[in-house]
């Protein structure tokens, strides 16, 4: 019975993993043997902006494991080092994917070499939406709004957006400080702020740069790059 129970609980997983495989995503330029044609140029909406939506790879080995990696030693506050060094010794046990909680920032860096962090983007002239696997969402708002000076800390933050010509500048603030930057546990306060460039290269590359800023934990902004590849043809 416990075997079975076991296969029963399995089956939505197995069922889930393989919806829409290799439907046609409407749109997307052909190469002659009808392969998507990801050096296509870069589509746009009606008032000419670039246009974001669709299912992205995120691919980013370096930064995913350590996002304070351009940094120098004396950079990083010593109880932010001791952290980390604490948190690797633990394996990661109470990192946010173990306890199964949002990964709020770390979400723009969450790749890896094998492509494991996908997002879908959704663009509307008022809102952008950038929806995650594990059900997390993030609003981006597009309509001219300020930033919040004292907003209430959240797991993902309030985030406000501009297109400076053909570049989305997304700027955070009101992140809760319960969550880690990368894999190796790098800490922030609810003082984080940060700022995301979204450009879109052609049909199948986005490239994107965050910059950081904590001053509690670190000693400057820095800003790290990001590389997205569009997945076609699946969801």
């Amino acid at each position: 019975m416990r075997r079975i129970l076991i296969i029963l609980m399995a089956a939505p997983a197995l069922v889930l993993h393989g919806q829409w495989l290799n439907y046609p995503t409407p749109g997307t330029p052909r190469l002659p043997g009808g392969q998507p044609n990801l050096t296509a140029p870069t589509p746009r909406t009606a008032d000419g902006k670039p246009e974001l939506s669709g299912l992205w790879n995120r691919i980013s080995p370096k930064y995913h494991v350590n996002v304070a990696a351009d940094l120098k030693p004396e950079e990083v506050q010593p109880f932010a080092k001791s952290l980390v060094r604490q948190r690797t010794e633990d394996l990661g046990r109470d990192s946010m994917n173990t306890r199964c909680l949002p990964s709020g920032p770390a979400y723009a860096t969450d790749a890896d070499s094998t492509a494991g962090g996908m997002m879908k983007i959704i663009q509307t002239p008022g809102i952008i939406v950038i929806l995650n696997p594990d059900l997390t969402y993030r609003q981006i708002f597009m309509d001219g709004r300020k930033l919040e000076t004292a907003p209430n800390p959240s797991w993902m933050g309030y985030s406000v957006g501009r297109w400076e010509q053909d570049t989305l500048v997304v700027e955070s603030f009101g992140f809760n400080d319960q969550t880690w930057l990368d894999t190796s546990g790098h800490p922030h306060t609810e003082a984080l702020r940060t700022t995301e460039r979204y450009r879109r290269r052609n049909f199948g590359n986005l490239d994107l740069e965050v910059t950081f800023q904590d001053p509690a934990v670190y000693a400057r902004p820095w800003t790290v790059a990001v590389r997205a590849e569009l997945a076609p043809d699946t969801e």
